[in-house]
């Protein structure tokens, strides 16, 4: 996963105000619920000595994405009286944080976007267009419509799981069934250029249950590169064609379809690790491999667990290479004002500032000594030969 995304918190001075907060609405009364919690953060940063104008613009921040259902979290992060990003999770954090500090504390909400895989949903069904509010015939291979039916096809462009508190374009086609061998050459173009924009790795066509007929005319039109991407799921008509503006298209089939994967080039970066790791485990993996590769700048992609096991501190100078497990560490390297910061905050900074990337996995199928792990970055042929 590229760190870009955080440019914004790394292209300006701190200190930085950053808050975690649960604004699930999945309560009674949800409002009163997330002001309570922001009470308590807002009287923590004030105690931590953030300034009135950065407590006000975060004050004006908390809880605005009202129209959101369900579960889910919020991210905010300001300085100077800026307001500089607010992100909707996923999920609700583990626990609400505020943290005041010359770092932002990102680490949470870089692994609540992990694996970050671009995808496009489809809902495939049938209806009934003459409003009489029944929904749709029962599939019918031996007949497959009569003049009343129309298929709709709803889509919709995603990362998962970000989309689930941000949905992507959607585009909506509605035609009738007895003309859907002809028009379904259409639709099947239209799909291939909104996956081909969005780059999309994954396409989960979600379909009424049973109904192979109306899913094996539009697959068998797809261009044979998107072909090879679909999964076919089967769900019930209202769950699949749910459009409501908002909501994550077949939220339910994406996450069955995507829980537990790894984009295309997180898989490419673990398989080149897994073999480093096999020659030169010491340099792999582990906080000291870790943080020696970002002090030379040969950090291609960290390798993160959930929950690493991470000292609670790293010293940091002004230079993002400058970074350290200890004072007296740093003053080797002529770095004589060191800062202690707090370790994933300093980890996920110099790994941003140097162009590493960051692969979320899980500890079961890739384990690493602390949780933490480094692929290496060559400068050239005598680098590897040294190594």
């Amino acid at each position: 996963m590229k760190l870009s995304f955080l440019d914004p918190l790394y292209s300006r001075p701190g200190p930085w105000a950053s808050v975690y907060l649960d604004t699930s609405r999945d309560i009674g009364e949800p409002d009163k619920a997330i002001d309570l919690r922001w009470r308590h953060l807002r009287d923590e940063l004030r105690a931590q000595g953030t300034d009135a104008a950065t407590v006000s613009v975060l004050d004006a921040a908390v809880g605005t994405g009202r129209d959101l259902p369900g579960r889910y979290g919020q991210a905010l992060f300001a300085a100077h009286g800026q307001l500089v990003l607010v992100a909707n999770l996923p999920d609700p954090p583990v626990r609400d944080t505020a943290r005041f500090g010359d770092l932002p504390d990102t680490m949470p909400l870089v692994v609540q976007r992990a694996p970050d895989i671009p995808y496009l949903a489809i809902a495939l069904t049938r209806g009934v267009s003459d409003g009489d509010g029944e929904g749709g015939n029962g599939p019918d291979p031996e007949n497959p419509g009569n003049p009343e039916d129309y298929v709709s096809v709803v889509a919709e462009t995603g990362r998962w799981p970000v989309s689930r508190v941000a949905p992507g374009r959607r585009l909506n086609r509605l035609m009738p069934v007895e003309e859907w061998p002809r028009t379904a050459s259409g639709t099947a173009r239209e799909l291939d250029e909104l996956a081909d924009r969005h780059r999309a790795e994954t396409v989960v066509l979600c379909r009424d249950e049973g109904d192979t007929w109306l899913s094996g005319v539009l697959v068998n039109r797809l261009p044979i590169h998107l072909r090879n991407r679909v999964t076919v799921v089967e769900s019930s008509q209202e769950a699949a064609a749910d459009a409501a503006a908002g909501v994550p298209l077949a939220e339910t089939e994406v996450a069955r379809t995507l829980d537990g994967r790894l984009s295309g080039p997180d898989r490419l970066q673990v398989d080149t690790f897994l073999a480093q790791r096999a020659r030169h485990r010491q340099k792999s993996e582990g906080v000291t491999a870790v943080v020696t590769a970002l002090q030379r700048g040969q950090a291609r992609a960290l390798l993160l667990t959930r929950s690493p096991r991470l000292p609670e501190r790293l010293w940091v100078g002004v230079e993002p290479s400058q970074i350290a497990l200890s004072a007296q560490e740093l003053e080797v390297f002529g770095v004589m004002s060191g800062r202690a910061e707090p370790a994933a905050a300093a980890l996920l900074h110099a790994a941003a500032r140097t162009g590493a990337e960051l692969v979320v996995v899980d500890p079961d199928r890739v384990p690493l000594a602390d949780g933490a792990g480094v692929l290496l970055r060559y400068r050239g042929p005598a680098d590897m030969a040294a190594e």
